[in-house]
């Protein structure tokens, strides 16, 4: 039996590369006491198998930095190792061959200005001077970016694992973990084969096993195994060492040089999934057998791109299952479910890209206890309950494999799996021709057709839901809409320490009388944005929040975790339990005393208020709130409920010309307000003050609250970037967000978001100003800006005021 400690303070289970990155990078930020524990050899699991592709530009920022990082770490690796990696800098390219996936290209050519990437664009002979065995009929263009590469993934895994052992990390293999120790909810050790090690952290980095793992702790990680096949040729004359590696997605194909040979692998629309009754017992250093008759489609499309394949020997076929998650992206941070406990998995076969940065975050996020920036898009919390139906998770993970190389559509929409979740009004919604979109399991209405079949056409372009969409953003201005919003995330907080406990988790003040509703964030230590809701007092010991549907799990476990101990406080998630119709419009208030006693006049019921009221026969928790920028109340009610007052709303609103509306006329209708987005316009890497939210943090008041120390002293400092609004008055341009911002020719930020306003008739995109120096009023003032759209610039014009409403008139009428 292999000797083990019997304590550490970080156990880190799984032996890949992720894994190994993760050891290593706790011990060069001090951490000593580290133990990895693998159970069989390292890089047995799938790691061994891996094509060893890096690549970097990702849709997120914060992503694409992980992935930049790893890509400095490889090329120092050796030399502070002496182990030989096998990386190598030489470039990636990736291929278009019809217009549509050329402008995609081209908006992710400007997505990697945008996040600081030399990405080049390309005619086609000139992407066949870098690929001269490449047949370039019917190619468009390409992009080359030039700091992509490959690596060799077992080389690479040992290289790291061995700066981790000399940096303190014990590495143990042949150890099984058959158990987590859970007191009181948080980690105190592990089981293993070779006897129990006591613990304050458990790092989940099993790859595969990782699901499996997850659940001895009652943690859910989400994942399939999905078999991934490339083949190996002879060598072929004219393949240099130096040969980029090539993605050519629409054949759902990729090639990289090996050992003067080529690899060329792909991602099938009909994936195979692996081990669904479990993963085999010793499945170590194992391939599965070959499927030639499944790989024949993506040899087909190599053959048309590449045809000397067709006179070389092929040396092997490898088939490595490899694991997945439901929507592409991989899993890192705090599991919500249990304290110290973090996980970081599911790589979608790009694991070897993502290790360096990948560790280097979960790292951070151990030892400082929150996200180092913002990793939402890879964050544990993004999943719910829907997350735990395997059935479910396999079926939407092969949907996200087989779309691996599909273009990559603004709104696209996933199929598999639907409905699974709706609201009382989905029948009611369906015969009113709504086009539903799908959130963490919720049916939602993105907009209802008037004179066409409700259902997405995909474009980058003006989808074929523009005009529909105007005309209920249109509603909402003038006339009253009716929006179903209850798939919110609510909340119900209650008990003798309600006010103490909220108090110190938000950043505006929430000690108002009964009554109160305030709009605030919740911020981490270092002052930026964790989440962003509202809370109504309903009673001295009674909260209600109410916060985006998408962010439930995330924003539930930080309160939970950052409620003091000692505090006299209950937590009920009542999603499921209410429903809410949003009422908006300049009619609001004449349509709502049609079917209320209630006083509901400005004097009375005026604006950041609650009240309980009956409507329609229904008692209703009336939230006078707005997120489109109009007379509004959000009328929440238990759900059995959502029917009878949406009927009683249409039927008296019909004088009144009241509208059923979607989430995509919210959207444009924020965009004129200026209302942020959490996760796009607002994140972890993001301050109240920088985000212009200043005025809702209550720094003058003498209440402690988390970051508040943060925040102080920032307001000591010239901010070093600022959100600022730009729109284009052209409307052939389409602004997404990640467009680059050029301030007097230079580039200083990207835009977090963009769409259209249909009452200003303009683009409209926000985005963050940067420089190091200081963003003053007069720096913004004083520039010329242009906006960069499929590297094409535009010009735009900087807006300091409010588009829509700037002094509030309509809200508070």
């Amino acid at each position: 039996m292999r000797e083990i400690p019997d304590s550490a303070e970080i156990v880190v289970i799984g032996g890949g590369i992720i894994g190994c990155s993760t050891a290593y990078h706790l011990a060069k930020m001090g951490k000593k006491d580290v133990v990895l524990l693998e159970k069989g050899q390292l890089t047995c699991g799938s790691t061994f198998h891996a094509a060893g592709l890096v690549g970097q530009l990702r849709s997120s920022s914060s992503i694409t930095q992980l992935l930049k990082y790893s890509v400095e770490l490889y090329q120092g690796l050796e030399r502070e190792t002496g182990l030989a990696t096998g990386w190598k800098m030489n470039g990636g390219l990736r291929l278009a061959n019809n217009a549509e996936r050329w402008t995609e290209i081209k908006r992710q050519a400007t997505t990697a200005h945008s996040f600081g990437l030399d990405m080049q664009l390309l005619t086609p002979k000139e992407a066949q001077e870098y690929w001269p065995l490449m047949d370039i009929d019917g190619l468009l263009g390409a992009a080359f970016l030039p700091t992509d590469g490959q690596a060799n993934p077992s080389d690479i895994t040992q290289s790291i694992a061995k700066g981790a052992r000399d940096n303190g990390v014990a590495i143990i293999e042949g150890v099984t973990v058959t158990g987590i120790d859970l007191k009181h909810g948080r980690v105190t050790g592990v089981q293993t084969s070779a006897g129990p090690i006591s613990c304050d952290y458990a790092v989940n980095c099993a790859g595969q096993w990782a699901r499996e793992i997850g659940l001895m702790a009652g943690v859910s990680v989400p994942l399939q195994s999905v078999q991934h096949q490339y083949m190996l040729t002879e060598p072929i004359k004219g393949v240099s060492s130096d040969l980029p590696t090539l993605r050519d997605p629409d054949r759902l194909t990729y090639f990289k040089e090996e050992v003067g040979g080529l690899v060329m692998g792909g991602y099938e629309p009909d994936p195979i999934a692996w081990a669904e009754q479990g993963i085999p017992e010793n499945f170590q250093f194992t391939l599965l057998d070959s499927n030639w008759d499944h790989f024949e489609d993506l040899m087909h499309n190599a053959l048309l791109r590449v045809p000397i394949l067709a006179d070389v020997g092929v040396k092997q076929l490898t088939n490595g299952p490899e694991s997945f998650t439901p929507d592409g992206n991989f899993i890192l941070g705090e599991a919500p479910e249990v304290r110290n406990f973090y996980v970081g998995a599911g790589f979608n076969a790009f694991g070897i890209a993502s290790a360096g940065g990948a560790g280097k975050a979960l790292a951070e996020w151990l030892v400082a206890g929150e996200q180092p920036m913002d990793l939402w898009a890879v964050d544990i919390r993004r999943f719910s309950d829907i997350h735990q139906n395997v059935e479910w998770v396999r079926n939407r993970t092969l949907e996200l494999y087989a779309k691996h190389y599909t273009i990559a559509w603004p709104h696209e929409e996933h199929l598999s799996g639907r409905p699974y979740r709706v609201s009382p009004l989905y029948e009611r919604l369906t015969a009113a021709n709504a086009c539903f979109g799908s959130k963490l399991g919720w049916e939602r209405p993105n907009w209802f057709a008037q004179r066409a079949e409700p259902k997405d056409e995909y474009s980058f372009g003006r989808q074929n839901w523009f005009e529909a969409v105007g005309e209920e953003h249109r509603a909402a201005r003038e006339k009253v809409a009716v929006f179903d919003q209850s798939s919110f995330a609510k909340f119900d907080i209650s008990g003798a320490d309600a006010e103490q406990s909220l108090s110190l988790l938000c950043a505006n003040d929430v000690s108002k009388p009964v009554g109160s509703l305030v709009y605030t964030q919740m911020l981490n230590n270092s002052g930026r944005i964790e989440c962003d809701l509202t809370v109504a007092r309903l009673a001295l010991d009674h909260y209600y929040i109410v916060t985006g549907t998408g962010y439930r799990t995330h924003d539930k476990a930080w309160i939970m975790q950052n409620i003091p101990a000692q505090d006299r406080v209950t937590l009920y998630d009542i999603t499921e339990e209410w429903g809410t119709l949003s009422l908006m419009g300049p009619d609001a208030r004449q349509l709502l005393s049609e079917l209320t006693d209630s006083n509901v006049s400005n004097a009375c019921f005026p604006f950041a208020h609650y009240r309980e009221i009956s409507v329609a026969g229904v008692k209703v928790r009336a939230l006078r709130i707005t997120f489109v920028g109009e007379l509004g109340w959000e009328l929440h009610m238990p759900i059995e409920h959502t029917g009878t007052v949406y009927d009683a709303l249409m039927e008296a609103g019909a004088k009144y010309g009241a509208a059923n509306a979607g989430y995509r006329a919210i959207e444009s209708l924020r965009l004129e307000k200026g209302y942020r987005v959490w996760s796009a316009d607002i994140t972890p890497s993001d301050s109240p003050l920088e985000a212009g939210l200043g005025w809702a943090v209550k720094l003058k008041m003498d209440t402690d609250f988390i970051g508040r120390r943060a925040l102080a002293r920032a307001k000591q400092q010239p901010l070093t970037k600022r959100l600022a609004c730009f729109t284009v008055d052209q409307p052939d341009i389409v602004l997404l967000g990640r467009e680059t911002i050029y301030r007097d020719g230079l580039p200083v930020g990207w835009l977090t978001s963009g769409g259209w306003g249909y009452s200003v008739k303009k683009n409209i995109g926000y985005g963050y100003v940067r420089n190091a120096d200081g963003v003053s009023t007069d720096y913004l003032r004083s520039g010329n800006y242009e906006l960069e759209v499929a590297c094409e610039r535009v010009a735009c014009d900087l807006q300091l005021k409010t588009l829509y409403d700037p002094g509030m008139v309509k809200v508070k009428a």
